[in-house]
């Protein structure tokens, strides 16, 4: 192909292929942190989600987000794409090449690339949801939600929809939407889909009260230190090109990542006294959600800015869930959530040029603010409408007996651990 750029190109196969690596990271994040009899379960709904996910986005779910025309800013017509018939062509028997940002790669890749996206968004919700469902409901969500949620969410804020910085509400608030990689389609999205189904199916037996906590601390770092491998792969990614961009991308994810990690230990150890090595896992993760909307848009200084604020921050929130009474389990709601919202907040403060500090005004918060609300109530609306219906289509819940022999002999018929030494 004479126009492609094979720097773009093979570096858009390796961030597909290290967003890719999100999927196991978050597995093995939330793995740790569960009891012993529920880790294979927790790996197990991350392997589906991946499975599910990659499934509906090469049959419609790339159509809907990305492929298809237009309709009404909202979603792609997934007839026009369907099975990626919109990406292959029959001229010269190539694949079409996509232009953006000036780097020209294959469009197939960029399929892989979102589809990896949308698979890491699906895995996120799983924390919300350990210990206590269904593997079957889970996976019939995927798809679901995969098809009315996620792909319509993206079409409206990275395909020139509704929500794009180039569409409708941009152009009626006066700035153009900043939302790099995926801070509202992804993290927000995750974490409220999380909580309303965590608020329709109820928390786990014994919640609030005393419930044993993480079997495998270092799983959960190995797990937490691929998530940031990954992470870079994402919001470098993002650049759609092997451009300075990226590398900027690059350097305000780590400055973010770690000052979050710095401060949610200090702000532990001030609360109870200890630097812990959970904290130290979610506070990587604090700072990783916070800097994907802002990561070329922020100034070094205001990507550590953002991160310590994020750290701190979700320190708190995290354990918002007891006073609340919603059994978030793996805190996707007070870590991913918050994190998100305060990263889309933050932009409107600190974004080069258009945010109030550099004497940009108020519309660069405005245009952030409202966006992500409506992403909210979209996400609300749409997960509960699905979560509730097979709620009574199919139960979400296992029983309390298989709750309390655990999830991993209930649904998967296996244990992680020989806890004996005898032979079986």
């Amino acid at each position: 192909m004479s126009d492609m750029d094979s720097g773009s190109t093979a570096w858009m196969l390796m961030a597909a292929t290290l967003v890719v690596v999100l999927t196991p990271a978050v597995a093995l994040f939330y793995g740790g942190m569960v009891r012993a009899k529920s880790v294979l379960n927790m790996l197990m709904l991350s392997i589906g989600a991946g499975m599910m996910t990659t499934l509906v986005w090469g049959i419609w779910g790339w159509s809907i987000a990305f492929g298809g025309k237009d309709i009404g800013g909202i979603f792609g017509d997934p007839t026009t794409g369907f099975l990626l018939k919109d990406v292959v062509t029959a001229k010269d028997g190539l694949f079409t090449s996509v232009d953006l940002k000036n780097a020209l790669y294959p469009r197939i890749i960029d399929v892989g690339f979102q589809g990896a996206l949308a698979m890491f968004a699906v895995t996120l919700i799983t924390g919300a949801l350990a210990e206590r469902v269904k593997f079957s409901t889970w996976i019939v969500f995927v798809g679901l939600w995969v098809t009315f949620d996620y792909a319509p969410l993206a079409h409206m804020v990275f395909n020139h929809g509704l929500l794009a910085a180039d569409g409708p509400i941009s152009n009626a608030l006066g700035a153009p939407l900043r939302d790099f990689a995926g801070g509202s389609v992804v993290q927000l999205n995750a974490a409220i889909a999380a909580l309303v189904i965590v608020l329709i199916i109820g928390g786990r037996k014994g919640f609030g009260e005393r419930l044993a906590g993480p079997h495998n601390l270092p799983m959960s770092l190995l797990g937490a230190s691929l998530l940031f491998l990954g992470w870079l792969g994402l919001n470098t990614g993002s650049a759609f090109g092997a451009t300075g961009t990226a590398g900027y991308a690059w350097v305000t994810t780590a400055l973010a990542a770690c000052a979050s990690l710095l401060g949610w230990m200090v702000t532990q150890k001030i609360r109870a006294g200890h630097y812990t090595a959970r904290g130290a896992a979610y506070g990587l993760m604090a700072g990783l959600v916070v800097i994907s909307p802002a990561a070329p848009s922020v100034a070094p200084l205001w990507a550590i800015v953002m991160g310590l604020i994020a750290g701190v921050v979700c320190c708190y929130t995290c354990t918002l869930k007891y006073s609340l009474k919603y059994d978030d389990t793996l805190n996707v709601v007070g870590v991913n959530g918050v994190a998100a919202l305060l990263g889309m907040l933050l932009l409107g403060f600190f974004a080069t040029g258009t945010g109030l500090f550099y004497g940009g005004g108020y519309k660069q918060l405005l245009v952030q603010l409202v966006v992500s609300l409506i992403v909210m109530v979209y996400s609300a609306v749409v997960t509960g409408i699905i979560a509730f219906a097979l709620e009574k289509v199919l139960g979400w819940r296992l029983s309390e007996a298989q709750e309390e022999a655990g999830v991993d002999i209930s649904a998967q018929g296996e244990r992680a651990y020989q806890l004996t030494n005898k032979f079986e």
